[in-house]
Protein backbone atom coordinates (compact mmCIF):
# COMPACT_ATOMS: atom_id res chain seq x y z
CA UNK A 1 0.00 0.00 0.00
CA UNK A 2 2.50 2.22 0.53
CA UNK A 3 4.62 1.80 -2.26
CA UNK A 4 1.29 2.70 -4.58
CA UNK A 5 0.94 5.62 -2.63
CA UNK A 6 4.43 6.81 -3.02
CA UNK A 7 4.10 6.67 -6.90
CA UNK A 8 0.63 8.73 -7.06
CA UNK A 9 1.39 12.11 -8.27
CA UNK A 10 -0.86 14.58 -6.59
CA UNK A 11 -0.04 18.01 -7.84
CA UNK A 12 0.39 20.45 -5.40
CA UNK A 13 -2.10 23.56 -5.73
CA UNK A 14 -0.45 25.44 -3.21
CA UNK A 15 3.30 25.46 -4.98
CA UNK A 16 1.33 26.52 -8.05
CA UNK A 17 3.85 28.55 -10.51
CA UNK A 18 2.07 31.81 -10.34
CA UNK A 19 5.18 33.55 -9.69
CA UNK A 20 5.73 32.99 -13.41
CA UNK A 21 8.91 30.96 -12.16
CA UNK A 22 10.22 33.33 -9.47
CA UNK A 23 9.42 36.56 -11.28
CA UNK A 24 6.24 39.22 -10.15
CA UNK A 25 3.31 38.79 -11.97
CA UNK A 26 1.18 42.17 -12.77
CA UNK A 27 -2.49 42.42 -11.75
CA UNK A 28 -4.12 41.52 -15.23
CA UNK A 29 -2.80 37.73 -14.54
CA UNK A 30 -4.46 37.88 -11.05
CA UNK A 31 -7.62 35.64 -9.55
CA UNK A 32 -10.72 37.56 -8.72
CA UNK A 33 -11.45 38.17 -5.06
CA UNK A 34 -7.82 37.34 -4.04
CA UNK A 35 -6.49 40.02 -2.15
CA UNK A 36 -2.45 40.80 -3.35
CA UNK A 37 -0.03 43.09 -2.36
CA UNK A 38 1.76 45.56 -4.21
CA UNK A 39 4.99 44.73 -5.13
CA UNK A 40 5.95 47.36 -7.64
CA UNK A 41 4.63 49.76 -10.61
CA UNK A 42 6.33 49.22 -13.38
CA UNK A 43 5.96 52.05 -15.74
CA UNK A 44 8.00 54.39 -17.30
CA UNK A 45 5.41 57.25 -16.96
CA UNK A 46 5.40 59.43 -14.12
CA UNK A 47 2.28 60.62 -14.61
CA UNK A 48 0.45 57.18 -14.43
CA UNK A 49 2.63 56.16 -11.43
CA UNK A 50 1.54 59.81 -9.49
CA UNK A 51 -2.08 58.41 -10.66
CA UNK A 52 -1.89 54.76 -9.19
CA UNK A 53 -0.38 56.42 -6.04
CA UNK A 54 -3.24 58.77 -5.63
CA UNK A 55 -6.13 55.88 -5.98
CA UNK A 56 -3.54 54.45 -2.74
CA UNK A 57 -2.31 51.58 -5.11
CA UNK A 58 1.82 51.74 -4.19
CA UNK A 59 4.33 49.37 -3.13
CA UNK A 60 2.89 47.49 0.30
CA UNK A 61 -0.69 47.95 -0.20
CA UNK A 62 -3.11 45.75 -0.54
CA UNK A 63 -5.27 45.15 -4.08
CA UNK A 64 -7.95 43.04 -4.77
CA UNK A 65 -9.88 42.19 -8.42
CA UNK A 66 -13.52 42.80 -7.89
CA UNK A 67 -14.05 42.26 -11.75
CA UNK A 68 -13.30 41.70 -15.20
CA UNK A 69 -15.25 43.11 -17.85
CA UNK A 70 -13.79 43.88 -21.69
CA UNK A 71 -10.49 44.52 -20.08
CA UNK A 72 -11.73 46.80 -17.54
CA UNK A 73 -10.27 45.85 -13.72
CA UNK A 74 -12.54 47.27 -10.95
CA UNK A 75 -9.94 47.19 -8.21
CA UNK A 76 -10.42 47.30 -4.63
CA UNK A 77 -7.71 49.70 -2.66
CA UNK A 78 -8.14 50.81 0.87
CA UNK A 79 -12.41 50.12 1.18
CA UNK A 80 -12.28 52.10 -2.71
CA UNK A 81 -13.18 51.08 -5.87
CA UNK A 82 -11.87 52.22 -9.45
CA UNK A 83 -11.88 51.22 -12.84
CA UNK A 84 -8.95 50.95 -14.60
CA UNK A 85 -7.74 49.43 -17.88
CA UNK A 86 -5.78 46.82 -18.98
CA UNK A 87 -2.17 48.86 -19.18
CA UNK A 88 -2.55 50.19 -15.62
CA UNK A 89 -3.47 46.85 -14.51
CA UNK A 90 -0.26 45.45 -16.53
CA UNK A 91 1.66 48.44 -14.85
CA UNK A 92 0.81 47.12 -11.03
CA UNK A 93 3.30 44.16 -10.07
CA UNK A 94 2.37 42.19 -7.22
Amino acid sequence: MESLLRNISIPNFFNRVDRLEGKAMNLSQAKLNTSYIVKDIKTNDEEIKNFLFTLGCYEGESVTIVSVLAEIYVISVKDARYSIDKDLAEAILI
